[in-house]
């Protein structure tokens, strides 16, 4: 049974830079595509970055496009939220999750397997 484990979530200003992880263990991740949602208080939990299994295409979400970028490590069985120009906006809990199959997804009900979040919080 695999099991997501995220990590790199804090405190941050605006414009602040910040690197989640998302670490697995259990399985290999190299067959599975991976990503990154996030919940804010009050909110749904939303889509914010995918990848396929091999890191070849990546899908984002409008409002952290240019910002947020998702890369994988296979080797090293992890995969990275790396979050630039931080936003109020951006405050919530991110939550890592991956799915059965290799082309990456971009609504929750496509992802199978989820970590248990890590909250981000930015002020201005």
């Amino acid at each position: 049974q695999v099991q997501l484990v995220e990590s790199g979530g804090g405190l941050a200003q605006a414009g602040d830079s910040l690197r989640l992880s998302c670490a697995a263990s259990g399985q290999t991740l190299k067959n599975n595509a991976m990503g990154w949602f996030r919940q804010a208080p009050g909110k749904e939990r939303e889509f914010v970055a995918a990848i396929n299994w091999i890191g070849s295409v990546t899908y984002y979400a409008d409002s952290v496009k240019g910002r947020l970028t998702i890369s994988r490590d296979n080797v090293k069985n992890t995969v990275y939220l790396h979050m630039n120009s931080l936003k109020p906006e951006d405050t919530a809990v991110y939550y890592c999750a991956g799915r059965w199959g290799t082309e990456a997804r971009t609504t929750t009900g496509d992802m199978n397997f989820w970590g248990k979040g890590t909250q981000v919080t930015v002020s201005s």
